[in-house]
C-alpha cells in the first residue's frame, strides 16, 4: 500500500512533482506553507484536501506517512529530522539543508532510523541517459576516465518578487540548484567524492527582470564556473549560467584513454579515440514532456530522472498492509542524506575558494559542532574554572 504524502512548500517543484506523484498512484493528503493564507491557496491549486501553517499538523497527519520537502533550504533539515523522528519517510529537495552543519543532522537522524526511507531529490541518477553512461564507464568504454566536463546554461532562477532564491546565503543561486545536481552526478558515475576545489562564484544580476526594485536585492549567484580534483585524480571542469530568456540546454561529458561519453539533454553519445570523428548515438529517450512542467524553460532531462526517482520510489513500498514496510532494492541508486552532506561540504569549499582565490580541501564534518566544546576542554586541562 502507498504511503500519504504531505507536501511542505509550495512553488515550482511542488507543482511539477505532485502531479508525477498521483500519476504513479501516491495519494497527497496535505501540504504546509508558512501563512495560513498561503497554505490555503496552495491547497486550492493543487486540489489538497488538508492545509495548514504549522508543521506539526502536517507531521501529526494520521494520514501522512511520507513528507515531500520541497520548502526553502532554510528549514528543510528541521522538518526532516522532527518527521524522521515520529515515524515518517521523508524526501527532500536538494541541498538538504542551509549547511554542513544541518545536513549532518539529517545523516544522524537518517541513521538512528534505518528502518525509514530518507532520499534527496538528485533525480539526474534516475536519468536513463546517466545510468547508460556509469555502466559504460564501468565496462571500460571510456578506458581510463581522466576528465569530466559539464555545462548548463538556462533562464532566470528567480522570481519577480523577493524570496530565497534571491539570497545566497538562504541556498539561492546557480551553484546550489544547478551545481549540486552535477556534483552529486559525477560522484555517483565516477564513484569518486571530490577532494579540494577552484572556483568563482558571481553575481552579476542585481534585480531580476520585471522584479521589484526596492530594499531587497539579489544576492544568489548567476554565473558559477568551478574546477573539481576527484579522490582518485580525475578533474572536473564545470560551467553555470543563469541569463533572462536563455533556453536550458545541459551537457556532460567525460573523457579517457580510450573514448569519450556525452549527455546533451536526455540522449547518450559516445566516441572512440581511434574514430574522432565518429560519434555515435548510444541511448535515445523518447519523451514528450509538457513543457509548463518547467523549473526553468524547460529542463527535460530533470523532469524525466524525478518521474523516474517517483516510479523507483512506488516501486520501493510492497503490498503489505503495514503501511510503512518498503523495499530498499528500487531506491539502491538515490542519493543519500549522506551523499547530500557530501554536496553540501563541496558548495562550501567552492565559495570558499571564490571569496580566497585558492584551490580548497573539501572537509566532511563527523559531529555536529558542540559550542561548549572549547569551553569544557579547557576546564578539563585547568586553563579556567568554573
Amino acid at each position: 500500500m502507498l504511503p500519504g504524502i504531505g507536501v511542505f512548500g509550495m512553488g515550482e517543484l511542488s507543482c511539477i512533482l505532485v502531479p508525477l506523484l498521483r500519476a504513479k498512484g501516491f495519494n497527497i493528503e496535505a501540504i504546509w506553507e508558512k501563512s495560513t493564507e498561503e497554505a490555503e491557496a496552495a491547497a486550492k491549486k493543487l486540489e489538497i484536501p488538508f492545509s495548514s501553517s504549522n508543521v506539526d499538523d502536517l507531521l501529526l497527519h494520521k494520514d501522512v506517512d511520507l513528507v515531500l520537502i520541497t520548502c526553502s533550504p532554510n528549514v528543510q533539515a528541521q522538518i526532516a529530522v522532527k518527521a524522521m523522528g515520529i515515524g515518517k519517510h521523508v524526501l527532500c529537495d536538494r541541498p538538504g539543508g542551509i549547511n554542513q552543519h544541518e545536513a549532518l543532522k539529517m545523516v544522524n537522524a537518517a541513521m538512528y532510523y534505518p528502518s525509514l526511507i530518507s532520499v534527496v531529490n538528485y533525480g539526474l541518477r534516475y536519468l536513463p541517459a546517466c545510468s547508460v553512461m556509469k555502466k559504460l564507464i564501468h565496462d571500460g568504454f571510456c578506458g581510463q576516465v581522466q576528465l569530466c566536463e559539464a555545462q548548463i546554461r538556462c533562464g532566470s532562477l528567480l522570481p519577480t518578487e523577493y524570496n530565497w532564491k534571491w539570497d545566497g546565503i538562504m541556498g539561492g543561486g546557480t551553484l546550489t540548484l544547478l551545481g549540486s545536481h552535477i556534483i552529486d552526478l559525477v560522484s555517483y558515475i565516477t564513484d569518486q567524492r571530490p577532494w579540494r576545489v577552484h572556483g568563482m562564484v558571481h553575481n552579476y544580476i542585481k534585480v531580476p527582470h520585471g522584479g521589484t526594485n526596492g530594499v531587497h536585492q539579489v544576492t544568489s549567484d548567476d554565473y558559477c564556473t568551478f574546477q573539481m580534483e576527484l579522490s582518485q585524480g580525475v578533474c572536473v571542469n564545470v560551467t553555470l549560467s543563469s541569463r533572462p530568456g536563455e533556453s536550458f540546454f545541459q551537457e556532460i561529458s567525460v573523457y579517457g584513454d580510450a573514448g569519450s561519453l556525452t549527455i546533451r539533454g536526455v540522449n547518450l553519445f559516445g566516441r572512440k579515440n581511434q574514430t574522432p570523428d565518429k560519434e555515435e548515438l548510444l541511448h535515445m529517450e523518447n519523451v514528450n514532456l509538457d513543457p509548463r512542467n518547467s523549473l526553468c524553460d524547460n529542463p527535460r532531462p530533470h523532469i524525466l530522472g524525478m518521474n523516474k526517482l517517483i516510479g523507483a520510489l512506488r516501486d520501493a513500498f510492497t503490498t503489505s498492509p503495514q503501511k510503512k514496510s518498503w523495499r530498499k532494492d528500487p531506491l539502491s541508486l538515490a542519493a543519500t542524506f549522506h551523499d547530500g552532506q557530501y554536496v553540501q561540504a563541496t558548495i562550501e569549499a567552492i565559495k570558499k575558494s571564490s571569496k580566497e582565490r585558492r584551490w580548497v580541501r573539501v572537509d566532511l564534518l563527523t559531529e555536529e559542532p558542540n559550542p561548549n566544546r572549547v569551553l569544557n576542554e579547557a576546564v578539563r586541562r585547568g586553563a579556567i574554572s568554573l
